[in-house]
């Protein structure tokens, strides 16, 4: 039987023994990379922040993201060889569910052929799957990606967020979220339907328990009532219904959106909360998705009598859409001045210029906002993007 033939019949065998599921990541990686007949096998995962890709096992050291040979893997989701004098090869791959970073494989071999090459891409491709399904009930990949303790209130948000990127071939979204360990009330979602994607961003008044549980309330509310057919009108006045029955003295800022796959159409509705911006051909289109606002979610009875209106425009192919907290452009830059909307759309439109992914461009433009913060962010600083790909008919 040939090498191929073998590592494939051990790999069968593996994914068939009804132990595998039992065993810890790290011994799974180790088992499977025997049966693939790879050398050694490591899983590096993205800390919390995005800075640092820490090892699933004490014998191997952090990562930098911005510096590093699995760095670079990281960001640009492509494969690096690395080639050592003493001999022998390490191969970065991406681990990445859907669209989703998870990580870097590094997979260590003697040499690399075709064969080998695509074994290790198996040996990843299997690993992010694994990764996924535990995580969420694995307090070990938790305390991994962790460098700080979390507040309460980030703790409870967390829970509810959604991965960091989602997409498929024709639509991409992607979100960061800080200051990663005390979020007061800020928070995300995004998910994808049969031909929608589905968007939007909170912010709650305040920054404490009660903040978080106003934004938790509210973004349950939005799913629940999307997954029960709700339009976007008819989805905003759920949300106004249950925090006016079971939060009546806490409202939130929301833009929600819904985006047709096929035609492009971008249907959103403003709840007291900064105007998204489109970007086209790498420039800000001035005013494109400003409206007048609703009142925040919770306050409609209170301030005008008029239903949620929803705000339809036509994307056009490659069109990025960038929906925001006010935390972002009320930063400090090193000045002491406020960034401003106009350095973040700048700074934004220098990113995005270079051609890099979505998520790896939010992933540098926030830490270019936390990195010239001479103290903490005043305010939750969220920002969601998400960039529309029609296939070419």
């Amino acid at each position: 039987m040939a090498a191929a033939d073998r590592a494939d019949s051990a790999l069968e065998f593996f994914l068939a023994d009804p132990g595998t599921a039992a065993l810890d990541l790290t011994t799974a990686v180790a088992r499977c990379s025997e049966a693939l007949g790879l050398q050694k096998s490591v899983v590096y995962l993205a800390d919390i922040q995005q800075r640092q890709l820490v090892p699933l096992t004490d014998v191997a050291q952090d990562l930098p993201i911005d510096d590093s040979l699995a760095g670079w893997t990281y960001r640009t989701q492509s494969l690096r060889v690395e080639e050592y004098e003493t001999g022998g090869l390490t191969a970065w791959l991406p681990l990445v569910d859907g669209a989703e970073r998870l990580g870097v494989l590094a997979v260590h071999v003697t040499s690399l052929d075709a064969s080998s090459l695509r074994r290790a891409r198996a040996l990843a491709g299997l690993l992010a799957m694994m990764i996924t399904s535990r995580r969420t009930y694995k307090d070990s990949f938790v305390r991994r990606t962790r460098t700080g303790r979390m507040s309460l209130s980030s703790e409870m948000l967390r829970a509810f967020l959604p991965p960091r990127t989602i997409g498929t071939e024709h639509v991409v979204s992607t979100a960061v979220l800080e200051p990663a360990y005390d979020i007061g009330g800020d928070a995300f979602d995004h998910s994808l339907g049969e031909s929608v994607l589905h968007t939007s961003i909170f912010d709650a008044m305040g920054h404490d328990l009660a903040s978080g549980m106003t934004t938790a309330v509210s973004l349950a509310a939005c799913r629940n009532a999307r997954r029960t057919g709700a339009d976007l009108q008819e989805l905003m006045e759920c949300v106004d219904d249950v925090l006016g029955r079971w939060l009546p003295d806490q409202f939130c800022t929301a833009v929600l959106a819904q985006l047709d796959l096929v035609g492009g159409l971008l249907r959103w509705g403003n709840c007291g909360h900064p105007a998204p911006l489109l970007i086209r051909d790498e420039r800000i289109v001035p005013g494109a998705l400003e409206r007048e606002a609703d009142p925040p979610l919770g306050l409609p009875s209170l301030l005008v009598s008029r239903p949620r209106r929803v705000h339809e425009i036509a994307l056009e192919p490659g069109d990025r859409v960038l929906m925001y907290t006010d935390g972002i452009t009320e930063a400090r830059t090193k000045d002491g001045g406020l960034l401003g909307l106009e350095r973040f759309a700048d700074s934004l439109i220098r990113a995005t210029a270079s051609g890099e992914l979505a998520p790896e461009t939010l992933r540098r433009l926030i830490h270019s906002v936390l990195d010239t913060q001479s103290a903490r962010l005043r305010d939750d600083a969220t920002i969601l993007m998400f960039e529309w790909r029609p296939a070419r008919r």
